[in-house]
Order: C-alpha cells, then sequence, then structure tokens
C-alpha cells in the first residue's frame, strides 16, 4: 500500500501539516483531557461509589480505552469526508495530483496512511494522558496505541471510498448522526456490551469500533484474552480494512481517471 507515489502524497500532507502542528497537538492533547476529566473522573465517581466500578475496575480504567479508540475513529472520520470532498469538488487539488506520476489508487493509499499517522499521533496522546490520570495500569497500554490505528483506518479506508464520488457533503452529516455516532455510544465505549438487550449484543459484533475497543481494552488493563480471541479481533479489522482498500481504488479510479 505504501507504495513511492502513495510516499510522495503522505509527504504533501506532511509539509502542509508542519505548518499548524502546536494546533494539531494541543487539540490531541486537551481532547482526552476534557473526555476523561468528564467521564472517567466525574461520571466515573459516580459509578464506582454506586456499582463499585465497571468488570471489576474502576470506571476510569474501563472508558479510557473505549474513548481512545472511539477518537480515533470520528478523527479519521472527520478526515475522510470533507478534506476528500474538497481535493475532488472545491479545490480540486485531486485532478492536479493525478495529473502527475501520482495514480488515483496511490493517490488514495497515501491519504489513508497520513490519516492513519495523524491518528497515531494523537492516540499516543490520548495514552499518555490516560496514564498520568490513572487511567492505565498496564505497561501493555503501549499496544493500544496499534489497535486505535488499525480500527480507525478501516473507517478511513470506507469513507473515503465513499467521499470521493459525492456531489456535496449533505450526506455527511447523516453518516456522522446516523452511522458512527450509535457506534461511539453501543461499542463498548462507556459500558460493556453485555449490558445490552439479548437482540442488539451479536449486532455490536460487527462493528469494527466494539473490536478496536476490545484489544485497546485488553492491553490497557493488562487482561489476558485468548490467543484466539485477539486474533479475531485482528482478523475482523485487517478484513474490514482490506475491503475498504479494495472498494477505495477502485472509487478513487473511477472518480479520477478520465
Amino acid at each position: 500500500m505504501a507504495t513511492p507515489t502513495a510516499l510522495r502524497v503522505v509527504e504533501k500532507e506532511w509539509v502542509a501539516w508542519r505548518r499548524l502542528w502546536k494546533a494539531s497537538v494541543f487539540q490531541a492533547t486537551i481532547s482526552p483531557l476534557l473526555f476523561l476529566a468528564a467521564m472517567g473522573l466525574g461520571l466515573g465517581d459516580l459509578v464506582n461509589k454506586g456499582s463499585g466500578g465497571v468488570n471489576g475496575v474502576d470506571y476510569l480504567v474501563f472508558v479510557t480505552p473505549g474513548l481512545m479508540a472511539a477518537s480515533a475513529m470520528m478523527q479519521a472520520a472527520g478526515e475522510s469526508l470533507w478534506p476528500v470532498l474538497g481535493g475532488v469538488k472545491w479545490m480540486r487539488t485531486y485532478h492536479a495530483a493525478v495529473a502527475t506520476p501520482i495514480g488515483a489508487g496511490a493517490l488514495f493509499a497515501g491519504h489513508v496512511l497520513w490519516i492513519c499517522l495523524r491518528v497515531l499521533l494523537s492516540a499516543s496522546v490520548f495514552l499518555l494522558v490516560g496514564a498520568i490520570l490513572g487511567g492505565v495500569p498496564s505497561w501493555w497500554g503501549v499496544l493500544a496505541i496499534p489497535a486505535a490505528v488499525l480500527g480507525a483506518s478501516v473507517f478511513a479506508a470506507a469513507l473515503n471510498a465513499y467521499s470521493v464520488t459525492q456531489e456535496s457533503d449533505l450526506p455527511f452529516a447523516v453518516i456522522l448522526r446516523m452511522g458512527l455516532f450509535p457506534l461511539f455510544l453501543f461499542s463498548g465505549t462507556f459500558f460493556p456490551t453485555s449490558r445490552l438487550p439479548d437482540w442488539l449484543e451479536p449486532v455490536s459484533w460487527f462493528s469494527p469500533l466494539w473490536h478496536a475497543v476490545e484489544l485497546c481494552r485488553a492491553a490497557t488493563t493488562g487482561a489476558s484474552p485468548s490467543a484466539g480471541s485477539v486474533a479475531g479481533h485482528v482478523a475482523f479489522l485487517v478484513t474490514a480494512l482490506s475491503i475498504g482498500c479494495w472498494w477505495g481504488v477502485r472509487r478513487f479510479r473511477r472518480a479520477l481517471t478520465a
């Protein structure tokens, strides 16, 4: 996926981003502070007093990996919707790119790779803030970073593929409200999916975010999941990413190749 021409796309994004990196790092730092202070410490204090935590751990420890994976998903979505439509319809920078030796497939791969690098930075900062606040009790928590990036890459590939052929941004609000926000709420971010109704819990198993949350939570809490469980989560995410990349290359070529 990371071909030399795709890396040229990453280089272009890096040159533009390094002029604004301070604002990006500030946002990546303040977001986990606000999320974890409100949900992990504020609400978490009530949960801990009322039920003694969740699944045997303090609520802050439980919710930190969930919010980390969910924040990675939302960041990937934001970078995959309006920026892609802008590159095709508004600024037409994508048309300029494919007029060079950079093909449509490499443009797609480069943009998804850049999003993953952005998520890598944000997830690392989130984990650091969570550890400082006491939400990451295990040194294995560093493995939550690649898990969050893998989960975010699934959404980046699929939403890049979708956005590149759109005529306007009107459907994007529907995707966020009717697609991503329910995933944010019902993929184990704030409570175990076992608390869902019996008919709804199996539906959550098809959520890429749920698989990412489970991997992140196993890492940050120091749990010992079975090898089959870890392999199953990773296999689901890799399969979903592969399908998204296949679809994305086809859609980019259709939209940008005369």
